[in-house]
């Protein structure tokens, strides 16, 4: 594709309620994922691995968390006038109001538009783990003359009613959209398999800026509610199928078309598995298509005895003598004489005391375990400050389950 000039907002407001009690205290993109990263990690590293360099970042809900990560580890070349991720909170223009939707979101930022004046405008989510080259998808776009393009993600037709089904017809022109619908549309090419909709657009910048003012007048808020519907008549809405994507020095054994919503505790748990094992679901270890690291200056890890099974250990993590199974350990966790640690997650600069077993459990940063706590068992090893997830994970919030409380 001949070099355009694009912008690009990411959409990270959100409050990641059913992430509760990981988001009590930052948004759903903030989240702690992996050894080194945050959720919104991924589509930044997507957007400038695709040499987008142009990026704001909307964000809203307990936003300090994330501005504060942008702020020390995504600082882009101040030379090149045109390298930028700048975090934008609600402007409020237009009135007293938050973002009321992601179309509202742009809107309340209609001026940036302007300012910069791209051809192409895209507009992600920051809530989600994989890993795309949009340059293709921008391909598709300009050569399809289209006026939107929808990253769509086929799944298996019994799967589908839990997203946002997207209907069309043989040339992937969008005829039709049903919202977590009982009985969806298959794919016409493949009835055993629908799309659905990733939340991730690509708009040329005239037919958005036309969109939004329309939206205003009708008090609509959002993309997938409300824009979109509305575009389908035009016949230049078009479904980009994201199994078509390819990314250098992916392995044979990854799986294909990796995409993964983190939305609750289980998703982001089982993602976290993912990443696990000889040959993962997920391999974060790409050169030719990094994730950035969130620039972690620790020391090496420190390991004086230990059992370690298909796990994660971060940098500047300190293990006296544990047992450390299917699990993943971020920067600076110390973890003394006679843990256990199975199945779980332990986030930055937790401490483990002396004889701990946690087994399903995702610790939050800045924690203290007391000596021989047993954590996962049984429910009278329950105490203050655990949360219990419908999946049975159990999740110490940060600084929860500290001596003495």
């Amino acid at each position: 594709m001949p070099h355009q000039k694009v912008l690009a907002f990411v959409l990270a407001g959100g409050k990641g309620e059913r992430l509760f009690p990981l988001t009590a205290f930052r948004s759903k993109p903030a989240v702690p994922f992996g050894g080194r990263y945050r959720i919104v990690d991924f589509v930044l590293s997507n957007l400038v691995n695709s040499q987008i360099f142009s990026i704001y970042l909307l964000v809203q809900y307990k936003s300090q968390s994330l501005i504060e990560h942008i702020r020390q580890h995504w600082v882009m070349s101040p030379i090149v006038r045109d390298h930028f991720i700048a975090v934008v909170p609600p402007q409020m223009r237009m009135g007293p109001e938050w973002f009321q939707g992601t179309a509202d979101a742009i809107l309340q930022n209609i001026n940036l538009i302007t300012q910069q004046n791209p051809r192409l405008v895209v507009v992600f989510g920051a809530d989600h783990i994989y890993r795309m080259d949009i340059r293709q998808m921008m391909d598709f776009h300009l050569a399809n003359n289209a006026d939107v393009t929808v990253a769509a993600r086929p799944v298996p037709i019994k799967e589908a009613s839990a997203f946002g089904v997207i209907q069309t017809d043989a040339d992937n022109r969008i005829v039709g959209f049903q919202e977590k619908p009982e009985n969806p549309t298959p794919m016409p090419s493949d009835p055993t398999r629908a799309y659905v909709s990733m939340g991730n657009y690509i708009f040329s910048k005239d037919v958005l800026i036309s969109a939004l003012v329309e939206a205003q007048q009708k008090k609509h808020h959002d993309f997938g509610a409300h824009i979109l519907p509305d575009l389908v008549k035009s016949g230049k809405l078009l479904a980009y199928d994201f199994a078509t994507n390819t990314i250098p020095g992916t392995k044979p054994y990854e799986e294909t078309g990796y995409w993964r919503d983190v939305g609750t505790i289980k998703a982001l748990f089982d993602a976290h598995m993912d990443m696990l094992g000889e040959e993962p679901r997920f391999e974060l270890n790409n050169l030719q298509w990094p994730i950035y690291p969130s620039g972690q200056k620790a020391p090496a890890s420190k390991i004086m005895k230990a059992e370690i099974i298909n796990s994660m250990i971060s940098e500047g993590v300190t293990i006296k003598d544990a047992v450390i199974k299917n699990s993943v350990i971020r920067t600076g966790v110390v973890i003394e004489e006679g843990v256990v640690v199975e199945d779980s997650i332990l986030m930055d600069n937790s401490v483990l005391k002396k004889g701990c077993h946690l087994k399903g459990v995702i610790v939050d940063k800045l924690n203290n375990i007391k000596e021989g706590s047993r954590i996962g068992f049984a429910a009278e090893d329950e105490r203050f400050g655990l949360h219990v997830d419908p999946s049975g994970i159990r999740v110490i919030p940060r600084r929860g389950w500290r001596d003495g409380q």
